[in-house]
């Protein structure tokens, strides 16, 4: 029903800014919540950020609060993560999800993209 395909990871110095992007396709990308989570080498998947279908809600984990925005555009079928003031322990495969219900855990995320690499040095 929704395919997802994430883009914008990089390698970067701490402090600099990148923005994900993650591309949708499927007629009811609208009707989802859409989340970003992140993985990063030996830790379990965490919750980075949730947008509601109409943009009007938005919750994120403490560890980013303040630094990252996420934001979708419904019309172009895209959800976004705006991470500025990055940090070594950013470094992480970030990933985003949709799912139908407000919520940070990953497992009622039914539609995942593949994954793109952010790695943040000192």
């Amino acid at each position: 029903q929704v395919q997802l395909v994430e883009s914008g990871g990089g390698l970067v110095q701490a402090g600099v800014s990148l923005r994900l992007s993650c591309a949708a396709s499927g007629r009811t990308f609208s009707s989802y919540f859409m989340g970003w989570f992140r993985q990063a080498p030996g830790k379990e998947r965490e919750f980075v950020a949730r947008i509601s279908w109409n943009a009007i809600s938005t919750y994120y984990a403490d560890s980013v609060k303040g630094r990252f925005t996420i934001s979708r555009d419904n019309a172009k079928n895209t959800v976004y993560l705006q991470m500025n003031s990055l940090k070594p322990e950013d470094t992480a495969v970030y990933y985003c999800a949709a799912g139908r219900i407000a919520t940070m855990r990953s497992r009622e995320y039914a539609y995942w993209g593949q994954g793109t690499q952010v790695t943040v040095s000192s």
